[in-house]
């Protein structure tokens, strides 16, 4: 069964920063989009960024400059490297590749 496997998350000061990452069971170089998500405490889940297999990428405008989402497919992982993380920025952070992984908690707090 295809896994995906998150890691790199934990607590962190304001204006910290972090790097997570999801590594898959399998190739993911036919993926064509591959995505962070992230749920609030309390609220719903909310795409963070994505990034498809010819190296375009996309992001939410809350973390645009201060996030950076990279694929490697010889390693068969994604990474959302987070700069500058502020409060709001604590969630369950969440890989998808057309399934979920089991998530990875980031706290910013002082």
């Amino acid at each position: 069964q295809v896994q995906l496997v998150e890691s790199g998350g934990g607590l962190v000061q304001p204006g910290g920063s972090l790097k997570l990452s999801c590594a898959s069971s399998r190739r993911i170089s036919p993926i064509v989009i591959m995505s962070w998500y992230r749920q609030p405490p309390g609220k719903q889940r909310e795409l963070v960024a994505q990034i498809t297999s010819g190296g375009s990428t996309n992001y939410a405008d809350s973390v645009k400059g201060r996030f950076t989402i990279s694929r490697d497919n010889a390693k068969n992982a994604v990474y959302l490297e987070m700069n500058s993380l502020k409060p709001e920025d604590t969630a369950v952070y969440y890989c998808n590749a057309g399934i979920w992984g089991q998530g990875i908690e980031v706290t910013v707090s002082s």
